[in-house]
């Protein structure tokens, strides 16, 4: 309570509150001073002054804090108050703001669906145009067929005609004589020997369409510098044949004779510019004429890949071991020997590898007939 004070007045009796105050606080302290200069016989006196002096400092600093708070209570409602009333009004002015600006978006809106219709009517119109043209050029069409099926009914009956009289004419022919027969028949001979060159010449223009293809491998100028560095070394005489392989990702394919084999594995190995130092598979193939052994080499030093087969024979499946080269050939040449019965000279344990060492016969070939049929 300010008791109707203004701001002013309660700030002049804080001012002389806190001058009284400092005042007494000099007046205790000449009074101590005063009190140790005087004899102990007094010291009672003093304190009793003493006390009453600390309650009257108390009294003054609390009538001061009093003050303080009824200053702070009179000035704070009403700052809290015009507070209160700016940010009303700041939210209202934002709410106005907000809703003028969702008027405005809401208008926008309808005018552009108003847009969107005009555009919706003249899409289904287009639509419209579109299908009735679509209809007459699909009537024009069946007019068209319905005109072809008549003159084609007519190119019928015109053939009809002059089949029946090319065979009245051959009848005719033949009731006059053997020697107009003759005639027939070469003619028939001239037509079918034309007919079989023209077949002919197709199926070269085929062959060297096939050629082109091949010839257009990515891997074609790789396989070319192979055989260009065997033969440079070893001769043209080691292979048997030499392509790219279609069916497997255009792989450069060299065919080695049965007794260049080793030679040409050695030699693609130990080379230094095909350096083919690692062997990542080898199996073999029945193929009820001959055996096969497919084997895949590449070279971390060019990147590069190359596949070495070899053919042999059928009865007597006999070829090097490339173990010597390739460490990795030992299981899978053991298995072309279990599962085909394919020897390979030089390996170190050339046993079987999943079959039983008593089991009769190599179940991957072709004329396999199993020992025991019960198994």
């Amino acid at each position: 309570m300010t008791d109707g004070k203004t701001p002013e007045e309660l700030a002049e009796e804080k001012r002389i509150a806190v001058e009284e105050a400092k005042r007494k606080a000099a007046e205790l302290r000449q009074k101590k001073a005063a009190e140790a200069e005087k004899p102990a016989d007094d010291l009672e006196l003093q304190k009793k002054k003493a006390v009453a002096a600390a309650k009257a400092k108390a009294a003054a600093l609390k009538k001061q804090k009093e003050l303080e708070k009824n200053e702070s209570a009179s000035e704070e409602p009403d700052d809290l108050a015009l507070a209160k009333k700016k940010a009303v009004a700041a939210a209202k002015a934002k709410a106005a703001a907000l809703k003028k600006q969702k008027e405005l978006k809401k208008d926008e809106t309808t005018s552009e669906d108003g847009d969107g219709d005009l555009a919706k009517k003249k899409a289904v119109a287009a639509a419209k145009a579109k299908a009735a043209a679509i209809k007459k050029q699909k009537e024009m069409q069946q007019n068209e067929a319905i005109s072809k099926d008549g003159d084609t009914d007519l190119a019928k009956k015109k053939a009809v005609a002059a089949a029946k009289a090319k065979a009245a004419a051959l009848k005719k022919q033949n009731k006059d004589g053997a020697s107009d027969i003759s005639d027939e028949k070469a003619k028939a001979v001239a037509a079918a020997k034309a007919k079989a060159a023209a077949k002919a010449k197709a199926k070269a223009s085929e062959e060297k369409e096939e050629l082109v293809e091949e010839t257009s491998s990515p891997n074609q100028p790789v396989l070319d510098r192979y055989l260009h560095i065997i033969k440079q070394n070893l001769g043209d005489d080691l292979l048997e044949d030499a392509y790219i392989n279609r069916l497997a990702k255009d792989v450069p394919t060299l065919v080695a004779k049965k007794h260049t084999y080793l030679k040409l594995a050695q030699f693609l190995k130990h080379n230094e510019l095909l350096a083919f130092d690692y062997l990542s598979e080898t199996h073999g193939t029945d193929f009820e004429s001959h055996m096969e052994i497919y084997n895949h080499l590449y070279s971390y030093q060019n990147s590069q890949s190359v596949a070495l087969k070899v053919k042999i024979d059928r009865d007597k499946p006999l070829i090097d071991s490339l173990t010597s080269l390739w460490v990795g050939a030992d299981w899978p040449e053991r298995e072309g020997y279990d599962l085909l019965g394919i020897v390979f000279k030089g390996h170190p344990n050339l046993t079987r590898i999943m079959m039983p060492d008593d089991w009769v016969g190599h179940p991957l070939r072709k004329d396999y007939e199993p020992y025991d049929v019960e198994v």
